[in-house]
């Protein structure tokens, strides 16, 4: 059964940056990890994208959420990466998650939020302290407006506190890195699978 993927990458960069992201790397390592199931993976990245503050679904003239918004219904599975900003989740990742806010009130033809029966893995980099603070913060968010979360469905990154390396600057990726990386990308396709032959049952089931 193939599946898509949409990854939203949330680093403070645009494409036009000079410097590459390091968010980037570790979604498109994750992407990669999961195109053996059969995955074909979408990259988005939202600091290149005029969305608009607000907790609707289209906030008006010039709002990019709309057609991103429709990208991640289109998928199956939803992959936050986000680098770690003073110990939290980056601001276009916040501002990301608002915007799904508007899940809680849009509803299917059986009652369901319309953005069940997708699965959402989380991605984070940094080169301080947080990551499992950051992945907690994004998994009660995404499990709120609908997104089933897998088993072990975060990979990390985290250089050391302070310090100047970025994971985009390593020259090997980390054993725990790569192990991680397939754990993550088995559950979640296991669990994307199992989501799109059975889905959640609707109202009055």
């Amino acid at each position: 059964m193939a599946l898509t993927a949409l990854a939203l990458n949330c680093t403070l960069k645009t494409k036009r940056a000079e410097d590459p992201s390091s968010t980037d790397r570790m979604l498109k390592l994750l992407a990669a990890a999961m195109e053996p199931f059969g995955v074909a993976t979408q990259f988005v990245q939202l600091a290149d994208h005029d969305i608009k503050p607000g907790v609707t679904s289209d906030e008006g003239d010039g709002d990019a959420w709309p057609a991103i918004r429709q990208k991640i219904l289109d998928a199956d599975i939803l992959i936050m990466g986000t680098p770690i900003w003073m110990g939290q989740p980056s601001s276009v990742c916040k501002r990301a998650l608002e915007r799904m806010d508007a899940f809680l009130e849009e509803k299917d033809d059986e009652g369901r939020m319309v953005s069940y029966n997708r699965v959402a893995a989380v991605a984070v980099v940094g080169n301080e302290d947080g990551a499992h603070h950051v992945s907690a913060e994004l998994f009660q968010a995404l499990n709120d407006v609908g997104f089933t979360i897998p088993a072990n469905a975060v990979t990390y990154w985290v250089g050391e506190a302070m310090g100047s390396v970025n994971f985009v600057d390593l020259e090997e990726i980390p054993e725990a890195v790569r192990s991680t990386l397939s754990l993550v990308a088995r559950n979640t396709v296991h669990a994307a699978t199992l989501l799109k032959a059975r889905p959640y049952p609707g109202e009055g089931a």
